[in-house]
Order: structure tokens, then sequence, then C-alpha cells
């Protein structure tokens, strides 16, 4: 699957956002190993503690069936800026990707590839 293609996949998604406070749409598709495509949405709460990104419901999804290797996830949303995982998503992401696992972000129209380690050197790990 190209990343382009990956991309797609995650805007398919953005229409299940559950976004009533902030209005602002997120749509991830992860990529395992063996080909499989994974998505997911954030998921709002008036708790906000309560709320779920995309990116850790795709892969929430993925781990719930037993899938736990994986190549890419893309991530996109709903306004003019790129979609950069959180910081839980990151430590999330962290627990599953290897160091060399690529997240793709829209930027400008543009994609933009970075592995893991760039985007959390030194993650906490136990």
């Amino acid at each position: 699957m190209t990343d382009n293609e990956l991309v797609a996949k995650a805007k398919e998604v953005l229409e299940y956002s559950y976004s009533p406070y902030s209005h602002f749409a997120v749509g991830a598709a992860l990529l395992s190993t063996d080909g499989q495509v994974f998505t997911g949405c954030n998921i709002e709460n008036s708790s906000f503690g309560a709320t779920n990104c995309a990116e850790r419901t795709a892969i929430f999804k993925a781990v719930s069936e037993g899938i736990k290797d994986f190549k890419a996830i893309a991530i996109v949303c709903s306004g003019d800026q790129p979609a950069y995982p959180c910081g839980i998503c990151r430590q999330v992401m962290s627990e599953f990707f290897n160091p060399d696992t690529r997240i793709i972000v829209e930027e400008g129209g543009r994609l933009k590839t970075y592995t893991m380690s760039e985007i959390l050197p030194d993650s906490f790990s136990l």
C-alpha cells in the first residue's frame, strides 16, 4: 500500500469523528506488517480526559484483534494544519511501534514522513 493510499483511508474515516466540542475531526489509518489496515477517528467526551484520539483508536482496534506489528500510520485532520500525534498518542505508539515505523502527516497538501524515533526520542519504557 502506498503512502497516498494510506492517507486516503485515514480521510475516509474523518466523517465518523465524534468531535462536538473541538469541531476538529481526526482520522488515522494504521498499516500492519502483514498488510492489514486499521482505521480510527477521534471520539470526544464532555469529560475531556475520557476523549480518545484517532491514532489510539486505530492502535487499540488492531491490538484487540491480535495485531501488534506495524509499518506505518497516516494521520489527517479536518483543519488546514497538520495532525501531529499528541504526547499520549506518541507514548502509546512507542509501546507498539519500532523506532523505524513511519508516521505520515499531510502538511500543505504534501505528505511528510517521520519515524517513531524522530517524533519521540528517548521514550519512556519499563
